[in-house]
């Protein structure tokens, strides 16, 4: 049996309007992919109109907690005293959005206990990973 933990976030979506307008987004973790969380928007939320979910490193988002990291498509540095910037980057264009401090470290802390820093290689599956890329090749 597998346990996914989801926690609902409280983003606010930087734009111009002084105001910014809160939307919601989940926070995801999979121990059978260890090394990633993914931060799902649902479709009202999205100028596509559909869902969009963004997956990176569970390390990027713990170390950009404490300093400015990313230099792709996500970027995640501190703001103020209980905020985080996390910063989508794609084609269309670049998202910023704001979350508490607070909600991304319990996020962490539940994903630590299901899987510690440093043994995430215990819950890989390589064998399966390599059948599922393999499976259309042939």
């Amino acid at each position: 049996m597998s346990t996914v933990i989801e926690q609902p976030v409280e983003a606010r979506l930087v734009a111009a309007a002084p105001r910014m307008p809160s939307i919601p987004a989940t926070l995801s973790y999979d121990p059978h992919d260890p090394f990633a969380v993914r931060m799902s928007f649902p479709a009202p939320s999205t100028l596509e109109g559909v869902e969009v979910c963004w997956t990176f490193a569970r390390e990027l988002l713990a170390s950009g907690l404490e300093e400015e990291v990313g230099h792709g498509d996500v970027r995640v540095r501190p703001y103020g005293y209980d905020r985080i910037v996390l910063e989508f980057h794609a084609p269309e264009g670049t998202a910023v959005i704001h979350v508490r401090v607070g909600e991304l470290r319990r996020f962490l802390e539940s994903s630590t206990e299901l899987v510690p820093v440093g043994l995430e290689h215990l819950h890989q599956n390589l064998d399966h990973d390599l059948a599922e890329l393999l499976r259309d090749s042939c």
